[in-house]
């Protein structure tokens, strides 16, 4: 089967806005539609025949030095994953910041990432003993765990080694913390278009500037909360994905997966406000649909200023980030009496596990409120 072939290394990296691992170039790879018995063919354009040879071959019977190669390993693995997975950005540069960390650590240890048959079990569970004594986050030392998971795995389906070993080592047990829902009265307040400054009601006073950068923050709130977006969904918008029409936005969630989500009134609302102004402020050949005060494509760190001061316009004694928003949404969703499925759906989870954290959520605060209104509840 013929394969199309595109050029990726350090080009694909700049175009996808992040840093190529060092000692990467740039290299032909085959295009998304290869197939996976064609993945031998894809990765031996990045990492040269020389590169996957065994330790025991000539060069190390010899007594020399091989070079370390894992530059290459990981520039294959993430090329891989962005071309085939179509893994978004913030994965892109998440999994290389992990693998290169923990290509660091078994360079201490006599061992090579670039030689990935020669890693054990062990390793993987020394790296994880040695990020537990940094006082690493428990859920950072997950995604570094399922960083290398996918690594050993793609080595697996190229043959380079027989078993994935990070996937014999257990998850850490990850502590039960969910973003701060807020409560309708308090998710109302923050999108009054009609708050002032720290909850005063009436029109809000300002340049012709102002208005028009809350114009854009408040629809990108409602997007958030009244579609249930992810903040990366949000900020990846453009303005032909929306559908004013048809009251419906093109999403591209995880896995470059496309999905159709509502607007709500107000979204619909906000949002058409907020295009009448876009052009004030946007550069001429910019796509996006929520721009900076540059004119350029919002980023998550803007994004969450935006929603920090929404909170204290508002008059809210607290700050929540963007994710928040739709971690409410869900939560009221279920707690209106919408069915899983149907949540699932709209949030775009892949497995309904995922969605069926907002139920324990719900229950929580359903406990909380027997609690304290029920009788027999305050006699413990």
């Amino acid at each position: 089967m013929s394969v199309k072939r595109v050029r990726q290394g350090k080009g694909a990296y700049r175009a996808k806005g992040i840093a190529a691992p060092a000692g990467s170039s740039d290299v032909a790879v085959g295009a998304a539609t290869a197939q996976p018995d064609e993945l031998n063919g894809v990765v031996a354009s990045v990492v040269p025949p020389e590169a996957s040879a065994s330790a025991t071959g000539p060069a190390a019977s010899a007594g020399k030095a091989e070079p370390d190669r894992s530059a290459l390993f990981i520039e294959a693995f993430l090329t891989w994953m962005a071309v085939q997975k179509g893994a978004s950005e913030a994965t892109l540069k998440a999994y290389g910041v992990d693998l290169t960390q923990l290509a660091e650590f078994l360079r201490t240890q006599g061992v090579s990432l670039g030689q990935p048959q020669s890693v054990t079990r062990r390793h993987i569970q020394a790296f994880l003993a040695w990020l537990f004594r940094k006082g690493e986050a428990k859920s950072s030392m997950a995604r570094k765990l399922a960083a290398s998971r996918s690594f050993f795995r793609f080595q697996q389906r190229g043959g380079r080694v027989t078993e994935n070993v990070a996937a014999q080592v257990r998850n850490p047990r990850q502590e039960k913390r969910h973003p701060r829902a807020l409560n309708v009265d308090e998710t109302f307040a923050l999108l009054d278009s009609s708050t002032g400054p720290a909850g005063a009601k009436g029109p809000v006073a300002g340049s012709a500037e102002e208005e028009r950068t809350l114009c854009r923050d408040l629809a990108l709130a409602e997007l958030l909360y009244g579609s249930g977006l992810r903040i990366s969904e949000a900020l990846g918008l453009d303005v032909d994905d929306v559908q004013l029409s048809s009251r419906v936005l093109r999403v591209m969630g995880k896995g470059s997966k496309e999905r159709l989500s509502p607007l709500s009134d107000t979204s619909y609302t906000s949002l058409k406000l907020w295009l009448e102004e876009r052009p004030l402020l946007a550069q001429p050949e910019e796509a996006a649909l929520f721009v900076g005060t540059r004119g350029a494509r919002l980023n998550r760190r803007e994004a969450a200023r935006i929603v920090e001061r929404l909170c204290h316009r508002a008059g809210l004694a607290f700050t929540v980030s963007p994710h928040s928003l739709r971690h409410s949404f869900a939560t009221h969703l279920l707690e209106a009496g919408a069915d899983m499925r149907s949540v699932q759906e709209l949030l775009g989870h892949q497995r309904l596990t995922t969605t069926q954290r907002y139920t324990q959520v719900s229950l929580e605060r359903l406990m909380e409120t027997y609690d304290k209104a029920h009788p027999r509840a305050l006699k413990k």
